[in-house]
């Protein structure tokens, strides 16, 4: 059987030919519109997606401003200072701006009263002290002040511990204006009898004659009191206590200012803690109460005195944590204030951000 052959015109040939490389190109010009048309419709799911993210972004950066400032604000609200104020280092007076200032700045200032000034408390009442200031919400935020040691709030399971601040005075002058304190009061209570009242002899004699009341022995206060409720912190001339008085001061105290430069802790509590301490500083400079407490018939020692106290032991440990004190105060100071035509003022702020991404 005979193959059937078909003979196409050569011309017939070249016209499918054409026909066929016409459909195949509109074919993939077909297919690369589609492509095209693809690309973009997932280039705008993309962006409209991107966009979402950074809705949602923005959002949530928001949201957490938001609850950032909310922490923060309920934290000033929740805020607790402690000032465990030394006796004779100008703490009334520094008290007494914390009093005129409260109503104003909208926060409680107590006083914590022990028996009979006793600086050291009970088991059982640091244990209802440390309740009181943490859990007492309605006397929030608040400045306890008194003359009570250091209190280790983490020793009973706090997270939030208080803020502490205090002042220190050079410790012969504190001593000196405590004796005669004790004997003929201040002008904060001029009518008051004291506990040494009648006793005449001057501080000077009492050195002279080797007295108890102004024995090296009672120079050892401030080490104890910023050392703690340990009972080595109150043995007399503990180097262990003087080096932990030392690490409390260091790292459980925001400022710890002294007597003889007073304006300058008021002003840098006033930079540090505005929420408490607005407006304190001219509060200090111009209010009647802000230099309230000054001790009566109070005679400077003579150098023959001064020296003495100076050769014991106590005094060079309670005179090594005042200068300690000092140095970390002025270090603190020479980074925040200046002082010009005899006139402190603040630094400005000193810092800013840069290079923060990602870019919105």
């Amino acid at each position: 059987m005979g193959l059937l052959r078909v003979m196409v015109p050569p011309k017939l040939q070249l016209l499918v030919l054409l026909a066929f490389a016409v459909a195949m190109f509109f074919l993939e010009n077909q297919i690369q519109k589609l492509e095209e048309s693809r690309g973009k419709l997932e280039r705008a799911i993309a962006r409209h997606e991107v966009r979402e993210i950074e809705q949602r972004h923005t959002q949530d950066g928001l949201r957490e401003r938001d609850v950032s400032a909310s922490t923060l604000f309920e934290s000033e609200e929740d805020l607790v200072i402690i000032y465990n104020r030394v006796p004779k280092t100008a703490s009334t007076s520094f008290s007494n701006i914390a009093y005129d200032l409260c109503g104003k700045n909208h926060y409680h200032v107590l006083h914590i009263n022990t028996t009979k000034n006793n600086p050291v408390m009970s088991m059982q009442d640091q244990v209802r002290f440390i309740k009181n200031v943490t859990e007492w919400r309605e006397m929030k935020p608040a400045l306890y002040h008194g003359h009570i040691s250091f209190l280790d709030f983490t020793k009973f399971g706090v997270k939030r511990k208080p803020i502490y601040i205090n002042v220190i005075r050079d410790p012969i002058e504190r001593l000196v204006s405590y004796y005669y304190f004790v004997r003929f009061g201040d002008d904060y209570r001029p009518g008051l009898r004291r506990r040494k009242q009648g006793d005449k002899k001057t501080f000077d004699e009492c050195v002279a004659a080797g007295g108890s009341d102004c024995a090296p022995e009672k120079l050892w206060l401030q080490i104890p009191f910023f050392c703690g409720h340990y009972s080595e912190c109150w043995n007399v001339g503990s180097q262990w206590a003087l080096e932990q008085a030392k690490y409390n001061l260091v790292n459980e105290y925001l400022l710890v200012g002294v007597t003889e430069e007073l304006e300058d802790f008021v002003m840098m509590l006033e930079a540090a803690l505005p929420r408490f301490f607005k407006g304190a500083t001219e509060l200090y400079k111009t209010g009647k109460k802000s230099h309230l407490r000054k001790t009566t018939e109070k005679k400077p020692p003579t150098r023959e005195s001064i020296a003495k106290l100076q050769q014991s032991a106590i005094w060079k440990m309670e005179n090594e944590f005042y200068e300690f004190t000092l140095e970390q105060f002025q270090f603190v100071r020479a980074h925040a204030v200046r002082e010009k035509d005899g006139e402190l003022y603040l630094l400005a702020q000193n810092y800013f951000y840069e290079k923060i991404y990602p870019k919105n």
